[in-house]
C-alpha cells in the first residue's frame, strides 16, 4: 500500500473511531442583564447537556449587520435575538430561515404569537401602566384612569411615538383590548385615537428611554406613565412604584437563524432547549420578564408571578402586539403623530 493510500485510511479509521466535535454556536443578545440571564439559563446549561459551546456575544439591534451577512453569504452568526418588528420584516425580506417546527417540541405550550414563521419567542415584556403608590391617593384600574385628569391630577408620561400610544389611547376610549387592531385598522378608529390623545396632550410628558419612566415615577414629575414592565420591577425594591395590568400590550424578543447561517440543526436544538419549561423558570428567576412557555409559570414562585407579564392574572387583559398591523400602517401611522405631536 502507497504512503498517501496509507494515511488516508489510517484518517477515515481515526474518523470513524473518533466521536463528532461538538459544534460552537454563536449566539447575539443585546446584552446586559437578559444577557446574563440567557448564560445562567441557556448557555451553560445547554453545555454541559450537549457538549456545545454558546459564544455569546451582542449588538444593539441592528439589521444591517444582518443583512449584510446574508446579502455577502459571509454568516458567521449562528442565533440572534431580535424584536418582533425587525422578525417580521427581516423574514419578508429573506433574512432568517424559517424554522422547521418538527424541530422545536412543544409548540403548542407557548404563549400565543410566540410561533412565528422566521423566529420563535423565548421571554414576555408587557408596556404597561405604572404608577407611584406614594403619590396617588388610590390606585388607577386601567388606561381609562390615566386619561381621567380630574380624579388623578398630574402629568402622565407617555412614550413619544404611534405605538403603544395609539393603543392606549383607544383602551382609554372604551375599547376592548382584543379588539383595538380591528378598530385601530380603520381610518375611522385612528380619528378616535387622536381625538382621544387631544384630551389629554395638555397633560403628557414624553419620554423616549426605557428608563425615563421609573425616573419620571419617582421624582413626581409625572404620577402615571407607559412603562416597560421590568424597567418597574427592577426599582420596586427601593419605590412604591407599581403596575396595573389591565390593558398592557406585550410583546417577545425572539430567536432567529440569520439565512445561510452554520450549523442549522445545532441552532435548532438549542432553540428547543431554551424554550424547555425548566430553562425558561431559570431565566424568569434572574430577569423580570415572562417565560414564553406557559408549563414554566407553574414552576416559578408565586411572589416572582407578581412581576411576570404571562402569569394567568396579569396577562388575561392584556393584548399582543400586533406586528403585521404595525408593518402594514406603521410608517403612516408614525407620521402622522410626529405632525400631530409637534402642533
Amino acid at each position: 500500500m502507497s504512503k498517501p493510500l496509507t494515511f488516508t485510511a489510517l484518517a477515515l479509521g481515526l474518523s470513524c473511531a473518533m466521536p463528532a466535535l461538538a459544534a460552537d454556536l454563536t449566539v447575539i443578545s443585546f446584552g446586559g442583564a437578559s444577557k446574563d440571564a440567557q448564560e445562567q439559563a441557556y448557555y451553560a446549561p445547554f453545555k454541559a447537556a450537549t457538549g456545545h459551546t454558546i459564544i455569546a456575544g451582542q449588538y444593539n439591534g441592528e439589521m444591517a449587520k444582518v443583512k449584510a451577512m446574508v446579502d455577502t453569504n459571509s454568516v458567521s452568526w449562528n442565533l440572534v435575538e431580535v424584536e418582533s418588528p425587525e422578525l417580521s420584516r427581516g423574514c419578508d425580506e429573506g433574512m432568517f430561515e424559517e424554522l422547521d417546527y418538527s424541530q422545536i417540541p412543544g409548540r403548542t405550550d407557548l404563549v400565543s404569537g410566540a410561533a412565528q414563521p422566521c423566529g420563535v419567542g423565548f421571554f414576555v415584556w408587557s408596556t404597561v401602566l405604572a404608577y407611584n403608590a406614594d403619590t396617588l391617593a388610590s390606585a388607577p384600574s386601567g388606561w381609562a384612569d390615566f386619561w381621567d385628569v380630574k380624579k388623578f391630577p398630574g402629568k402622565r408620561g407617555l412614550r413619544k411615538g404611534a405605538k403603544y400610544t395609539l393603543e392606549f389611547a383607544l383602551m382609554a376610549d372604551g375599547v376592548a383590548p382584543k379588539d383595538v387592531y380591528k378598530v385601530l385598522a380603520s381610518k375611522a378608529g385612528q380619528d378616535r385615537a387622536f381625538s382621544k390623545l387631544d384630551e389629554l396632550k395638555p397633560s403628557i410628558q414624553w419620554w423616549e428611554a426605557g428608563a425615563q419612566p421609573p425616573q419620571y415615577l419617582a421624582s413626581g414629575d409625572v404620577v402615571m406613565s407607559s412603562a416597560y414592565n421590568g424597567r418597574i420591577a427592577a426599582v420596586q425594591d427601593e419605590s412604591n412604584l407599581q403596575v396595573v395590568w389591565n390593558g398592557g400590550i406585550y410583546d417577545f424578543d425572539s430567536w432567529a437563524i440569520p439565512k445561510g447561517a452554520k450549523n442549522k440543526a445545532e441552532a435548532l436544538k438549542f432553540i428547543a432547549f431554551s424554550l424547555k419549561p425548566e430553562q425558561q423558570k431559570i431565566y424568569s428567576e434572574n430577569i423580570a420578564y415572562g417565560p414564553a412557555n406557559t408549563k414554566a409559570v407553574a414552576l416559578l414562585d408565586k411572589k416572582l408571578l407578581n412581576n411576570m407579564p404571562t402569569s394567568p392574572e396579569n396577562i388575561k387583559n392584556q393584548v399582543a402586539m400586533n406586528v403585521s398591523f404595525w408593518a402594514d400602517y406603521g410608517e403612516t401611522l408614525e407620521q402622522r403623530f410626529t405632525a400631530w405631536a409637534a402642533k
